[in-house]
């Protein structure tokens, strides 16, 4: 007769596969693409550096929940399900507010010449592509739609079901290696 807590070893599995998962969506964001598929690049000229990590807030935010018989994985932040599907957004009179402060942060770093013009260097014509954006998000009407690509991070897959199966596999394995009969 065994000692089989089927309970215990299913919590077991659970909290394995939560930590694989974990770390293969938290590679995610290295690889810029959800396993295979390559996230859609950047057409804007803001935002410097690899997508979707520009405060690392979003990546920091994913969380694996083991409940009762169940692993789930979410993130805490409004915008997250926008990235990871896509879809499109309407514009607020809030966000053109952003909108101008974003342009308006951009025209103060222009480096400026004796005469008052605006110098033609590298960091000041960057900040000019930048506001130009800025600017031109900003004099969106309110209600047009802004369409959001979808970059996926989360969610299920092939590659997903591979680290699962073999996730199982190995533990259930390593417990039966590790099982001790005994004979009554």
């Amino acid at each position: 007769m065994t000692n089989l807590n089927l309970e215990a070893i299913i919590h077991r599995i659970l909290k394995d596969v939560q930590v694989e998962l974990a770390d293969e969506f938290d590679k995610n964001f290295q690889r810029q693409g959800f396993f295979a598929e390559a996230w859609a690049r950047r057409k804007s000229p803001v935002g410097r550096g690899p997508l979707l990590i520009s405060t690392g807030q979003l990546r920091r935010s994913i969380q694996g929940r083991v409940e009762g018989d169940a692993l789930t994985f979410v993130s805490t932040l409004p915008y997250a399900s926008i990235h990871n599907e896509g879809g499109e957004i309407k514009v607020t009179r809030r966000m053109k507010k952003f909108f101008w402060h974003k342009y308006y942060e951009c025209v103060k770093g222009w480096g400026r010449k004796k005469n008052g013009d605006k110098s033609n260097d590298k960091k000041t014509r960057r900040l000019t592509t930048e506001a130009e954006f800025w600017k031109a998000m900003a004099l969106m009407k309110a209600g047009k739609s802004i369409r959001i690509p979808r970059r996926k991070f989360l969610g299920t897959s092939p590659e997903v079901e591979k680290i699962v199966r073999e996730t199982i596999e190995d533990c259930l394995n390593e417990y039966f290696d590790n099982i001790e009969i005994t004979k009554q």
